[in-house]
């Protein structure tokens, strides 16, 4: 009888261990079900903020920022304006955080058409764009982009920085307020600053203009334009060799004559 009962005692354990696993195997299945149903939502989900996000930059840059204007009057002053934004009173998308600035003075190297030119770029005083563009540069995002827009009537700026080459393209975000614009509305030659849609201090982009003469750009209810950095070094070839050539269309205020590209931006 001993032998039967040790192995009726054998054959439970048997059983109970095969419940445990089969148990166990259960809740096992159910993680897997449950994993993969979270992981459904989850792609729907990051799906249909795509699709959000994307919508709303094709309303953004409906627009047309930085698209050349109609050809100026003597007396008309036309100002880089990146377009339009969802919001005028707070930064839109994936913002870099200003801290990336790290208040601090970067210096660089930007080519354009094979020109060096030295630039400084003001993190202390401009610390949410230079943060921006600090970033994009790290990232190559200006390499191969167009300068699209030239304005020789009333201001002398050359806009670049739009990846469409259109002025209606930016990085997938937009941020504000404008930073260190100039009390007295004077842009030195030199000044690198971000261009903005007229009366939007939120509509700041990838978009950026390069003063290569004085010029006054009149503030609007926004301010004034956010000025990050200054070019210094090589100015006078750029002007030499691209804005002095004027637009292609001899207007004051198009895409420049001399095709504009910048081949790369260096920061440290």
């Amino acid at each position: 009888m001993a032998p039967n009962r040790s192995t009726d005692r054998l054959s439970r354990e048997s059983r109970e261990r095969l419940r445990g696993y089969e148990a166990r195997q259960t809740v096992h299945r159910h993680k897997i079900a449950r994993r993969r149903r979270d992981n459904w939502i989850a792609a729907i989900a990051f799906v249909v903020v795509i699709a959000a996000v994307t919508g709303a930059q094709i309303f953004y840059f409906s627009g047309g920022p930085g698209t050349p204007a109609a050809t100026p009057t003597a007396s008309a002053t036309p100002t880089p304006t990146p377009g339009a934004t969802p919001s005028t009173t707070e930064n839109t998308g994936d913002v870099p955080s200003a801290d990336l600035s790290e208040n601090r003075t970067w210096t660089g190297t930007m080519t354009i058409n094979g020109i060096p030119l030295g630039i400084d770029l003001d993190g202390a005083a401009a610390p949410q764009a230079v943060a921006s563009f600090v970033t994009l540069v790290q990232n190559t995002f200006y390499n191969g982009l167009t300068c699209h827009r030239l304005t020789t009537g009333g201001a002398a700026v050359l806009q670049c920085g739009d990846p469409e080459g259109t002025g209606s393209g930016g990085p997938g975000w937009s941020f504000g307020p404008v930073e260190n614009a100039p009390a007295d509305n004077v842009y030195p030659a030199g000044t690198i600053a971000m261009a903005r849609l007229g009366d939007n201090g939120y509509s700041n982009g990838s978009q950026f203009f390069i003063v290569y003469e004085d010029t006054t750009l009149p503030a609007d209810a926004a301010g004034g334009y956010t000025v990050l950095g200054q070019v210094t070094s090589g100015l006078d070839t750029l002007n030499s060799d691209v804005t002095s050539k004027g637009t292609v269309d001899g207007s004051g205020d198009g895409a420049p004559a001399v095709p504009t590209t910048i081949d790369s931006i260096t920061v440290q």
